[in-house]
């Protein structure tokens, strides 16, 4: 017999909650199997699951998500699913490498504006203007 799940017993095992799961359930990604009002997800409910949670924390969209799922039920030897995730994994290191740049040139102007404010706060002691308290603390 298949193991089937509970959306309790399969967001704790997935380390999510059960909201989240109904979440992917209303947006089409899962459809559980019903036993009266309850919801029962199978070993392939679980998997398709896991997916969506990993796709969605690599920072996919559920369009992406959706799509990637859609070339695994059309094609069960995976190989355009494969070709597919490799394309937008590529796209997606592209832009994290882009946000990474954008942060670095973020940091190194910040780091900029507190040595050029600390040597303004270090003239001012110099020349007998006490700064304020506050505006010595700047990290």
């Amino acid at each position: 017999m298949k193991k089937l799940y509970s959306v309790t017993e399969l967001a704790e095992a997935l380390g999510t909650t059960p909201r989240t799961l109904r979440f992917y359930e209303d947006k089409g990604l899962v459809t559980p199997q019903r036993a009266g009002q309850t919801r029962v997800y199978s070993h392939r409910d679980r998997g398709r699951l896991a997916l969506i949670l990993r796709g969605k924390r690599l920072g996919f969209s559920l369009r992406e998500i959706a799509e990637w799922l859609d070339l695994y039920d059309a094609d069960p030897s995976q190989g355009a699913q494969m070709k597919a995730l490799v394309d937008k994994a590529r796209e997606r290191i592209s832009a994290l490498e882009r946000q990474r740049d954008d942060i670095d040139a973020t940091l190194a102007e910040l780091k900029d504006i507190v040595l050029a404010a600390r040597r303004h706060l270090e003239t001012a002691a110099g020349e007998g203007t006490e700064p304020a308290p506050e505006a010595t603390r700047v990290e």
